[in-house]
């Protein structure tokens, strides 16, 4: 009889997507625990699934939210999130690196070698080394963002809320999980270029991926010799398309937002809102804008850049940016009729760029797919007329949780755009009877998007009669999930 097999022994045998697997699940439900016990609420305490949904955002750096982590949540609550946030971006990082360098077990002999040449500039002997690398690089750059983002919060918060702040705020961007402290996100600090710069330099660190910062590291330490040390090609591929999407984003932004949403902003704002916004998108998803009130193109800009998102290896989601690069020189050698994708001057394996393309293609089914559910689960029932703009709407949100960028305000400024039609047929509905207010107005008031609408109505002197909306008597679907007759 063969003795039973211990259970490290059994952790050993797992493949490395089962290990992931079982790293995060029990992550997610650690945090859970937690995350339900009243220590960690202000008041009232979590539910099971608000735990639960907040727990899998912040273990997997999504950023998406259904309590105010600054104000719903204590400090114990945060430093919770914080520890899945860490963990999930060290997580996420160690064990792409550590696929992405033993990337080329499953292909030819000859792949494996171009693999080796062009996209692995470090071979590493041990996961050990790799782990110390990325732990000394982590901590590196979160502790510098710290205490470039304690100039600012030290002396607007005190010297403890200052230093924590800066603490959650800077791993928060490194690990492009986007949760933040304050309400309003970055929006506050959109006119301040340290906290733009330093929140830009995280996010940008570490959605570049941990191979090119050791390379970039390992080059700077090189230049005390005469050796001549070039990037790889994978390298070059990332830092390339990622100046490209970072400038053009925010100039593409710039352009489109220019007679709108920037109209009442100052030139030092605007510029360091939309080069904020540009990044943060790709993976972060802290807003310095309020996605509600920007056109609908620069939203269409938003969803590419979420789409593509960070680079192999690093915390951000995404295709990756070296699957876009592959897609336009794949169109570029098809269309001069060559047989090999060739980039920089050199050759991309056929293997390479078969999952590539195999990846983008998958991406867009699991996007189609989640948009088709949520479309079907919220406008269940309204004809497409009374819809309007739900699919932007619930297309952003599907991406943006597919990416891990966590960005959802435009679903929640459908909702507020339905609330306002509601209480402008409430209110017209008084104005033309002479009526008086009855229960309405209390759950509109009540209600976050019901009473800014109602705000903003009662600023009117009159409520004309062509604002009687008949249709949105029967129920408000999008406003708080309450229907009405």
């Amino acid at each position: 009889m063969k003795p039973p097999v211990s259970f490290a022994k059994r952790l050993g045998r797992l493949s490395p997507n089962q290990a992931l697997l079982g790293y995060y699940a029990t992550a997610i439900l650690l945090g859970t625990v937690l995350l339900c016990l009243p220590q960690a609420a202000i008041g009232q305490p979590l539910t099971f699934l608000d735990a639960l949904f907040t727990a899998t955002s912040a273990q997997c750096v999504t950023g998406l939210t259904v309590v105010d982590t600054g104000s719903q949540l204590s400090l114990f609550g945060q430093l919770v999130v914080l520890f899945l946030i860490q963990t999930g971006g060290l997580g996420i990082t160690t064990f792409s690196v550590y696929l992405f360098s033993y990337l080329g077990d499953g292909f030819s002999l000859h792949g494996r070698r171009l693999i080796e040449e062009t996209l692995l500039p470090f071979p590493y002997a041990s996961l050990k080394e790799l782990i110390r690398g990325i732990f000394l690089l982590t901590v590196i750059i979160e502790g510098l963002g710290t205490l470039l983002l304690a100039f600012r919060f030290v002396p607007l918060l005190g010297w403890a809320n200052g230093l924590y702040s800066a603490l959650f705020h800077s791993i928060s961007a490194f690990c492009n999980a986007g949760f933040s402290l304050f309400s309003d996100s970055m929006i506050g600090f959109r006119g301040d270029p340290v906290v733009n710069l330093t929140l830009i330099f995280l996010i940008t660190t570490g959605g570049l991926g941990f191979l090119v910062l050791q390379e970039i590291s390992g080059m700077t330490r090189k230049r005390k010799t005469a050796r001549r040390h070039r990037l790889s090609l994978h390298s070059r591929l990332v830092l390339v398309v990622s100046l490209v999407l970072s400038l053009g984003g925010a100039v593409l932004l710039w352009l489109l937002e220019t007679p709108s949403e920037l109209h009442h902003l100052s030139s030092g704002d605007g510029f360091w809102s939309m080069l904020f916004q540009s990044v943060s998108a790709r993976t972060a998803g802290f807003n310095s804008l309020d996605l509600n009130y920007m056109e609908v193109p620069s939203l269409v800009v938003l969803l590419f850049l979420m789409f593509v998102g960070a680079s192999p290896g690093s915390c951000g989601g995404g295709i990756k940016t070296t699957s876009l690069a592959l897609v336009f020189a794949i169109l570029k050698s098809r269309l001069q009729g060559a047989k090999h994708t060739n980039i920089f001057r050199r050759t991309i394996p056929e293997e390479l760029t078969t999952r590539a393309l195999t990846l983008i293609l998958l991406s867009f089914l699991v996007c189609g797919a989640a948009i088709f559910l949520l479309l079907s689960v919220q406008t269940y029932g309204l004809p497409a007329n009374e819809s309007r703009g739900a699919f932007l709407a619930y297309a952003f949100e599907a991406v943006s949780a597919f990416a891990t960028v966590g960005g959802r305000a435009v679903a929640r400024g459908d909702r507020e755009i339905v609330a306002a039609r509601q209480a402008d047929y409430y209110f017209s509905d008084v104005y033309r009877t002479g009526g008086s207010f009855d229960s309405r107005f209390c759950f509109y008031s009540s209600c976050p998007a019901g009473g800014r609408a109602l705000q903003r109505r009662t600023d009117h002197d009159r409520v004309s009669h062509e604002t009687i909306l008949c249709h949105w008597s029967r129920e408000l679907r999008f406003s708080c999930g309450l229907k009405f007759v």
